[in-house]
C-alpha cells in the first residue's frame, strides 16, 4: 500500500474543520485537535499529542513569516519565552522517556493534563478582559527585571504544558503576554507568542518522533484538509462576530476538558 493510498479522508475532515476555526477565532489547534484524535478516533494520548506538535509547527509557520515580514513579532520577547520553554521542553521529553509513554499512568497523566490545559485555555477566552484588569489593578510600579523573570518563567510553564498535552501555546501565551506587557500593540504580543509556538512545538514534536509517539500519515492526512481549511477560516473571519465564536469554542473546550479530566 502506498504512503498516498493511506492517506485517511477522516483525519482530513478533521483537519479542515479544525482549521477552519483556527482562521476564523485564531484559536483552536492544539486545543481541538488533539482531543478530537483521542476522544473520536480513538488515537492513543501520546501519539496525538506527538502527531498535533509537528502539525502546529507546521501550521504555525506560515503565520511566523507573515508576521515577520509585517514586523509585528518582538524577538526580545520571543527569546525570553523561549530562554524557559526550549530547556523546559527537553526536561520533560526526558521525562516521558523514562516513565514510558505506552504505560498506563503516562496516558493517563497526559489525558488528565489536556483536559487541564484545554480548561484553562477556555478560561482565557472567555474571562481575558477581567484578567487583564485584574492584572492592570495588581501589577505595581514597572519593573523590566521582573517582567524578564516572569517571561522565562512563563516560557517554562509553556513548554511542559505543551509538551505534555500539545495545548497552551496559544491562547494561554497569548493572554500571559497581554498582562505582561499590557503597552505593546495586541498584533506584536500575537505575532511574538506565534513565533515562539514554532521552535517549541517543533522541538517538542521532535522529542516525541525521538520517543515513536508520531504517526506521519495521519500527520499528512490533516495537513491537507486543515491548511485550506485555515485559509478558508481567515477570509470568512471578518464576516462572523467574534463575541459568538469565542464563547462556543470556550464551551465546546470546558466541555471535551471535563470529559478528559473525569475519563
Amino acid at each position: 500500500m502506498s504512503f498516498l493510498s493511506s492517506i485517511n479522508p477522516l483525519f482530513s475532515l478533521s483537519g479542515l474543520l479544525v482549521g477552519l476555526i483556527v482562521g476564523l477565532t485564531g484559536v483552536g489547534g492544539g486545543s481541538l485537535m488533539t482531543p478530537i484524535l483521542v476522544l473520536l478516533f480513538g488515537v492513543h494520548p501520546a501519539t496525538a499529542v506527538g502527531t498535533d506538535l509537528l502539525y502546529a509547527a507546521i501550521t504555525k509557520s506560515g503565520g511566523t513569516l507573515v508576521h515577520g515580514l509585517n514586523k509585528t513579532v518582538d524577538w526580545r520577547v520571543t527569546g525570553r519565552l523561549a530562554l524557559g520553554s526550549m530547556p523546559a521542553t527537553l526536561l520533560t521529553i526526558l521525562a516521558l522517556q523514562k516513565f514510558g509513554l505506552q504505560d498506563a499512568k503516562t496516558s493517563a497523566t497526559i489525558s488528565f493534563m489536556l483536559g487541564i490545559a484545554l480548561v484553562l485555555t477556555a478560561v482565557s477566552l472567555l474571562f481575558r478582559i477581567q484578567l487583564l484588569a485584574f492584572a492592570a489593578r495588581h501589577s505595581g510600579p514597572e519593573n523590566p527585571a521582573r517582567t524578564t523573570a516572569l517571561t522565562v518563567l512563563t516560557g517554562v510553564v509553556l513548554g511542559v504544558l505543551v509538551s505534555i498535552s500539545s495545548v497552551g501555546a496559544g491562547a494561554l501565551g497569548v493572554t500571559a503576554l497581554l498582562i505582561l506587557y499590557p503597552k505593546l500593540p495586541t498584533v506584536r504580543i500575537v505575532g511574538s507568542d506565534i513565533a515562539h509556538a514554532v521552535p517549541l512545538t517543533l522541538l517538542a514534536g521532535l522529542g516525541h518522533w525521538w520517543l515513536g509517539s508520531v504517526n506521519w500519515v495521519m500527520l499528512v492526512s490533516l495537513l491537507i484538509g486543515s491548511l485550506p481549511g485555515i485559509v478558508i477560516g481567515s477570509k470568512l473571519a471578518p464576516k462572523l462576530p467574534d463575541g459568538v465564536l469565542r464563547p462556543v469554542l470556550a464551551t465546546i473546550l470546558v466541555i471535551v476538558g471535563l470529559r478528559l479530566i473525569f475519563a
